[in-house]
């Protein structure tokens, strides 16, 4: 089987790297592409060094079975037919495509048979933020529907891309230096500060990001759920976090929804008040699984459960589930 890696040199795109090489990924061939300024970098994987190609409309996609997207909305309108033409399956992880009928938009752990009717043979990557939830929502909704969830995400630098972390690294080390600080990937300092905006602003008052939340769950899940969120970038550098509130059809009892939890696919559970023991974005970075914890009674709502997570938004947010809907489809494949 022969894999390729559109965008190799982004933040993702180097994430996929790593995540392909860590799970032993079946390839038997990885290709990478990216921009004019990406081609002719060179890459090790697998003890092997690989030079990036440019991207073009060509044939260069002829032989490859699946295709990792990580360049841009745009970059994967313009390249979508080049690179499925042949019948290659791109895995996108743009916003280019999620809320299209005719694209399965898929996290493994919630509807993995989506990513099985790929009439355009392209899937879709979901936002970070909405991957990171819904992991954790589908064990509740098994116990009980879920109506509502308000959701306050706090969204690390990472989030922006490799840029950014360099740019909130190069602000704290201006700011202790005295120096004006560098601003370029946010609209404000973001060094010791938190900024309430992740995206443009639509004419309902909420932004993009806020939106892919609501419409995305919804999708994924098959769901008439109504997802209200706050969307917020904070200064730390890796794993994003969200404070999340849940209504159910029926009311739950902590222990149940902590059992739920600690049992389901890609979630760890760590909640412990008493020893301090919750999730931070300080210790999951780089881990596979979203964290909870902080699980408890609503107290404003009878039907409420609130809870916090926090996960790698680089990892489990875009590059991990993107391989893990391309594992799923391959054992389809072998049965």
């Amino acid at each position: 089987m022969k894999a390729a890696i559109v965008g190799a040199s982004g933040a993702v795109g180097q994430e996929f790297l790593k995540v392909l090489e860590e799970r032993n990924f079946p390839a038997d061939e990885l290709v990478l592409f990216g921009s004019e300024r990406s081609a002719g970098r060179k890459y090790n994987f697998r003890g092997k060094e690989l030079e990036v190609k440019l991207l073009q409309h060509n044939d260069d996609f002829k032989d490859i079975d699946i295709v990792f997207t990580s360049a841009g909305a745009g970059t994967s309108k313009e390249y979508a037919e080049t690179i499925t033409k042949y019948g290659a399956i791109m895995i996108d992880n743009s916003s280019a495509f999620r809320m299209d009928a005719d694209v399965p938009l898929v996290v493994p752990e919630c509807n993995a048979e989506d990513a099985l009717n790929t009439p355009r043979n392209i899937i879709a990557n979901p936002n970070c933020t909405t991957i990171m939830m819904v992991v954790v929502l589908k064990p509740i909704e098994a116990l009980s529907h879920i109506r509502r969830i308000h959701v306050a995400s706090y969204q690390s630098a990472s989030g922006a891309g490799a840029q950014a972390m360099a740019e909130l690294q190069q602000q704290y080390k201006e700011l202790v230096e005295g120096k004006q600080p560098t601003i370029n990937k946010f609209p404000y300092q973001l060094a010791y500060n938190v900024i309430p905006q992740i995206d443009v602003f639509t004419d309902n008052g909420y932004t993009k990001e806020e939106m892919k939340m609501f419409n995305e769950t919804r999708k994924i899940m098959h769901s008439d759920v109504q997802c209200s969120a706050m969307c917020v970038r904070i200064s730390s550098l890796r794993s994003h976090s969200e404070a999340v509130w849940i209504e159910t059809e029926k009311p739950l009892d902590v222990a149940t929804v902590q059992a739920a939890l600690a049992a389901a696919p890609g979630v760890t559970l760590q909640d412990d008040p008493a020893t301090k023991t919750y999730p931070m974005p300080l210790f999951t970075g780089g881990k596979d699984d979203i964290y909870v914890g902080r699980v408890r009674k609503d107290l404003a709502n009878e039907n409420g459960i609130t809870l916090w997570l926090s996960g790698d938004q680089i990892k489990k947010g875009a590059a991990l589930n993107a391989v893990q809907i391309a594992e799923y489809l391959i054992s389809q494949k072998v049965k």
